[in-house]
């Protein structure tokens, strides 16, 4: 699949703000799977100073400075991505959770120092019995980690509303699984969580999933919005990403943003400000699937 995506962050100020600094994690992944044909990054009022560099994990960052006073701060990425199907790893033919979990008791092998990283709490996420709790119904003795991974992904579908209203970046993972209600964020953390409290590793994905109309309505452009999934390390076939809002596993209507230990890796654009008083922030995103050339010879 080929997309054209756009997406816009616009800030609004009630005060001026004189200087202010920003990253923005929003050009995808360049994966086997997953190829970005172009990017660019439009930001006004015009910025003093503009670098990009990768970061930690490998995701590109665009940082960039506005020294000049205003009120409106507008951050808009474009960009063509081909996204080539993937053929799904034969679950079962994982190994056993327990196995894998053992890789990552101290101490670890050199193979698998990079996934080692994600076992741990993060700046959002702590692992506790309790959670561990609620993955062990999956994670049944002997069970092949991938067979485990993708029901967890399942039981979160079923047991979790989808509530847009429900939750905010800051609301505790402790009341997303007391009240059962979320969003994309709360559902991939949860997971994460729960994988890491059995010893697994687990990151956490952003991007963009390609939103179908009803039948019979057209798409309306810009009412996409960004995404969040959730990734697991097996030893035989590597990382392996899950979508629990969705229950499926992600493939040519997921685009991958970045990866980081949760959602504080990966947000779309921070930064820091003198003045602005309060502000107000809306984001858009269109997802535009591109018919390629000669598909309707």
């Amino acid at each position: 699949m080929i997309y054209n995506l756009l997406h816009r962050t616009v800030y609004e100020y009630t005060a001026p703000v004189t200087v202010s600094h920003h990253a923005a994690r929003v050009e995808p992944r360049r994966l086997p799977q997953q190829t970005a044909e172009r990017f660019a990054l439009h930001i006004l009022p015009a910025p003093a100073l503009q670098k990009t560099r990768a970061d930690y994990f490998g995701n590109r960052v665009w940082g960039f400075a506005i020294q000049e006073v205003h009120t409106r701060l507008e951050v808009t990425a474009t960009s063509r991505v081909i996204v080539a199907p993937v053929t799904a790893p034969a679950l079962a033919l994982s190994p056993p959770w327990e196995k894998v979990a053992e890789l990552f008791s101290d101490p670890v092998s050199p193979e698998v120092v990079e996934p080692y990283q994600f076992v741990f709490d993060s700046p959002l996420l702590r692992v506790s019995p309790e959670l561990a709790d609620y993955a062990r119904p999956s994670f049944a003795p002997g069970t092949p980690l991938l067979v485990a991974a993708a029901d967890l992904n399942r039981r979160i579908f079923k047991d979790f509303k989808y509530d847009p209203v429900a939750t905010t970046v800051a609301t505790p993972l402790e009341e997303v699984l007391e009240k059962r209600h979320g969003v994309c964020q709360d559902f991939a953390h949860l997971a994460i969580a729960a994988v890491r409290s059995l010893g697994i590793p687990a990151r956490y994905v952003s991007g963009y999933l390609r939103t179908r109309p009803p039948a019979g309505k057209e798409r309306l452009v810009g009412a996409d919005a960004s995404h969040a999934w959730f990734s697991v390390f097996c030893p035989s076939t590597g990382w392996l990403d899950f979508d629990p809002t969705n229950n499926v596993l992600p493939a040519e209507e997921h685009i991958t943003l970045a990866y980081g230990r949760d959602y504080t890796d990966v947000s779309p654009v921070t930064g820091v400000i003198t003045g602005g008083g309060s502000h107000r922030v809306s984001v858009s995103v269109d997802v535009e699937p591109v018919e390629p050339e000669g598909a309707a010879d």
